[in-house]
This record gives structure tokens, C-alpha cells and sequence, in this order.
């Protein structure tokens, strides 16, 4: 799943949502094959950034929110979570009452 996690980061590097999002359901689609690789979780904020560029925002929500609930109890300091946290509040938080 490593390869297709990896494509998927370049075509969101290339500005591709959709093909990156093929890449990242991929993941999605085999959660047994990931369940102890951090990719597997991380498959979900990337699949988020892909619906952004797709203009799906409610299945980036979904996406985002899939992925900070999985890593709610993680070192806050983590630069992708810092990260996720810092997209999600510009995207959502005025329209949420209740932060991450």
C-alpha cells in the first residue's frame, strides 16, 4: 500500500485531486491490509485534502474529522497533526462551535 500512499502524495503535489483521491481510496478500501501502519490513518487526511481539491467539502470534513478522532490521543505536537488541526479550523471551525 506504501506505492499507492506515495502516488498519491505526488498528485496532490500536482494539484490532482482526483487521481490522488483514487490513490488514497485505494488505502480506504483495505483497512486490514494497514491496520498498523500510521498510513493507513493518514490515508484519511490525505483523502481529505483530495475532496478539497475536488470541491467535496462535506467528504473532506468527514475525512478530516475521521482522521483527528484516530489521533485525538497522539503527541499534539506532530507536525501533520499540527498541520490537519491548522486546515480544519481555517476550513470548519467558523462554521463548528466545538475545536479539536
Amino acid at each position: 500500500m506504501l506505492p499507492a500512499y506515495v502516488r498519491g502524495l505526488a498528485y496532490l503535489e500536482a494539484r490532482d485531486g482526483e487521481k490522488a483521491g483514487f490513490e488514497f481510496q485505494k488505502i480506504l478500501d483495505h483497512p486490514g491490509v494497514v491496520v498498523n501502519l500510521p498510513i493507513g490513518t493518514l490515508a484519511l487526511l490525505q483523502m481529505g485534502r483530495a475532496y478539497l481539491m475536488q470541491g467535496r467539502p462535506a467528504q473532506a470534513k468527514a475525512s478530516y474529522e475521521g482522521f483527528l478522532n484516530r489521533w485525538k490521543d497522539a503527541d499534539q505536537e506532530i507536525p501533520i497533526l499540527r498541520d490537519a488541526k491548522a486546515e480544519y479550523a481555517k476550513q470548519w471551525m467558523p462554521l463548528v462551535a466545538q475545536p479539536y
